[in-house]
């Protein structure tokens, strides 16, 4: 008996080499879980980083949007900034969330690199980003005039991304115009 009880740990040890070896050798580390896309953004009310007046973040329904969480404290979301611009010159409403982020530093971030965003709110406690998912700075989201999460980017936007953004905002402007569905 006394033998069984020493053979047992190395039984579990050996168990967890197996489920280790089935399970995580597998796992795509790029894998990105898109909970919320072809559901519903929600609704949220924030401050803006102006004027501190509550504000409400929820879907234009004139035309789809992106909204981006970054931070000043955020290596990525530095990156994140050149895209970002190229999509606002192209017309595309963006509003920014400030993830985590002192509102002095979230200024000064902007006005260094460029404020890509018709408006930014401010999410100091985080509760905003957990409902939208966000597992770190930056995330986008594309919305869809009717609320629909169309796409959600995780990480900085490269040029690749913004062109496929840009191409999926301008079905849902053309399928707007033409009245027919949008695309999901």
């Amino acid at each position: 008996m006394k033998r069984w009880l020493a053979l047992a740990p190395l039984g579990v040890l050996v168990a967890l080499a197996l489920l280790f070896a089935t399970f995580g050798l597998h796992h795509d580390p790029h894998f990105v879980p898109d909970a919320l896309v072809g559901k519903t953004a929600p609704v949220e009310t924030l401050p803006t980083l102006q004027t501190g007046a509550p504000s409400v973040l929820k879907p234009d329904a004139q035309s789809p949007i992106l909204v981006n969480f970054f931070a000043s404290w955020c290596g990525p979301c530095w990156q994140d900034t050149p895209a970002l611009l190229s999509l606002q010159a192209e017309g595309v409403k963006i509003i920014g969330v400030a993830y985590k982020d002192d509102p002095t530093n979230t200024k000064a971030f902007l006005a260094r690199l460029g404020d890509p965003f018709a408006t930014v709110l401010v999410d100091r406690s985080g509760r905003v980003a957990i409902d939208y998912g966000v597992d770190a700075a930056p995330d986008t989201f594309l919305i869809a005039p009717d609320g629909k999460v169309l796409a959600k980017r995780a990480g900085p936007l490269t040029v690749v991304d913004a062109t496929a953004l840009l191409a999926q905002i301008d079905q849902v402007r053309a399928s707007s115009r033409d009245g027919t569905s949008k695309p999901h």
